[in-house]
């Protein structure tokens, strides 16, 4: 039956991506056609989907900025959003029990207000997985979505301790100390090597330490891995930790994906109801909207926000599943939510993967929520002389700055969306702002681009560089633009856009590497 299930999953996701949608949603599909044909559900499906679910929590750590969810835009939005959808899902699910349409509805308003702080959760697995797609994990949307959904996970983990009973042990404060042995976890990750033992070594922490620690002392398993991920975060292999975890990570994500689809097979009248609460969806997105950007945030920035935030989360399943045990809801409340679920990812899903033409066409009408004073993310960028830009300030963007300040001195400009590396780069003397080249917007924040002459693409996605070389081209831009690819078909997608130049990472490193040597050395002749 793995075999099977391995064989859906991969036809659905190929089928899919050919036609501009995210795998996942072929996983999902495939789901729902396993359990559709009836087939056995392969045993350990839902032991590798809490694993996957585990190291995506253990990666988001090690990427985790902890003192931006002290940032009102986090914690106040995140409360804001939490306490407007519970009380509009609440009164639409309470108007339909007094319309009396569905005996599904015919609840007490206790346990209707308990469903509606359920469907008010996102979830921090699809979300995660749609900015990872479109590689803006590191964006500045990107960031407050990852940061509302942190907090959510903070409220999920109040909440079960509270309606479960599950008070946490005695030995719970013995977490506190977990700070105090980074020293130690630090020293072992420079003792593991770049092998298979380096690997094992995030596997332990994520899942011995983090996961299997919390869970002996009555807190959220999860929770201890995402802990541990922002414990290790400060080490300087954290990032190359977080790639060798990488491909494991997503294999069991695809499990989460397969289970969602495979909940069961719903009624009609189970079908109806998940479809109403899909209807909310849209009223969902308008609230993420509408809280987000009262903190400054440009129309761009919070819709792509919202979109990436619309769906329900698995923690409605969880939350259905404890009151279901307690005899307060219908089992058929637990299909309900799943439909629900895996509908929302097949909406949202598209939605998220093409946000730049959903604010296209509605730009005109966002326009109206445009902020009297904007974040500091999002002033206008004024390029004045600058001759010479650079989109990606890692290390291949800041070796072409050096190389270009040689010929137009001061009038070169690196621009990176990742605050924290910027600011690396302005300590070096290097001229760079914060700015991301994958938002519509950025471009439309440049003023004064008269005097430049050339660009370099050198973000560390090809999505990215993809990004940045249409809207160069929508511009009528004339002068020189050079990029970075891994792969030949990259080389050719890019030379289609009008790229002049482009660096094959792997095929110059050779030449390069010989350059390098010639020059270190003195050779005969």
């Amino acid at each position: 039956m793995l075999v099977i299930l391995v064989s859906f999953a991969f036809a659905f996701g190929m089928v899919l991506s050919r036609v501009g949608l995210p795998p996942m949603v072929g996983f999902l599909a495939a789901g729902f056609a396993y359990n559709f044909l009836g087939l056995t559900r392969p045993p350990g499906l839902d032991a590798a989907a809490d694993l996957g679910i585990t190291l995506l929590l253990f990666s988001i750590g090690l990427k985790l900025d902890v003192r931006g969810l002290l940032k009102p835009i986090i914690w106040a939005s995140s409360t804001a959003q939490m306490l407007l959808s519970t009380s509009f899902t609440f009164a639409m699910l309470l108007a339909v029990k007094q319309l009396g349409v569905s005996p599904l509805f015919a609840l007490d308003w206790p346990i209707l207000l308990m469903l509606g702080f359920a469907l008010s959760f996102s979830s921090t697995v699809f979300a995660v997985k749609a900015l990872e797609e479109k590689g803006d994990m590191s964006a500045f949307y990107g960031v407050v979505a990852i940061g509302v959904l942190i907090m959510q996970d903070l409220f999920a983990v109040l909440y079960l301790a509270i309606s479960e009973g599950k008070i946490p042990s005695v030995w719970a404060v013995a977490v506190l100390a977990l700070p105090f042995l980074r020293p130690v976890f630090f020293w072992l990750m420079d003792k593991s090597g770049r092998g298979e033992l380096f690997i094992l070594c995030g596997l332990f922490y994520a899942l011995g330490v983090g996961a299997e620690g919390f869970n002996l002392v009555h807190l959220k398993p999860d929770l201890g891995a995402l802990v541990m991920g922002v414990l290790v975060a400060g080490h300087p292999r954290a990032s190359e930790l977080s790639k060798a975890l990488f491909g494991f990570k997503e294999l069991m994500l695809v499990g989460f994906f397969l289970s969602v689809g495979m909940k069961g097979l719903p009624s009609g009248e189970m079908l109806a109801a998940a479809l109403f609460l899909c209807l909310l969806l849209p009223f969902k997105t308008g609230i993420y909207h509408l809280v987000v950007s009262r903190f400054g945030l440009r129309p761009c920035t919070s819709l792509f926000t919202a979109l990436t935030l619309t769906n329900y989360s698995e923690f409605g399943l969880i939350v259905a599943a404890i009151a279901s045990r307690k005899g307060a809801l219908s089992p058929d409340w637990l299909l309900v939510i799943a439909m629900a679920v895996s509908l929302s990812f097949l909406i949202g899903a598209p939605l998220s993967a093409r946000s730049e033409a959903v604010y296209r066409a509605m730009v005109g009408w966002l326009r109206r929520f445009e902020p009297r004073k904007p974040h500091p993310h999002e002033v206008a960028i004024d390029l004045g002389t600058t001759r010479a830009v650079i989109l990606g300030m890692g290390r291949i963007g800041m070796g072409a700055y050096d190389e270009l300040r040689q010929s137009y001195g001061d009038s070169v400009l690196g621009v990176e969306h990742v605050p924290a590396r910027a600011d690396r780069n302005r300590e070096q003397g290097r001229n760079v702002i914060v700015g991301d080249a994958c938002d519509t917007e950025f471009w439309l924040k440049l003023r004064n681009g008269h005097a430049c002459e050339m660009v370099i693409l050198a973000m560390p996605n090809h999505h990215g560089n993809m990004f940045a070389a249409r809207q160069l081209r929508n511009l009528g831009f004339t002068g020189h633009v050079a990029a970075v690819a891994r792969y030949p078909e990259e080389v050719e997608e890019l030379a289609a856009l009008g790229v002049c130049a482009v660096f094959n990472m792997y095929e110059r490193a050779g030449a390069g590497l010989a350059r390098h040597a010639m020059e270190a050395c003195t050779l005969p002749g």
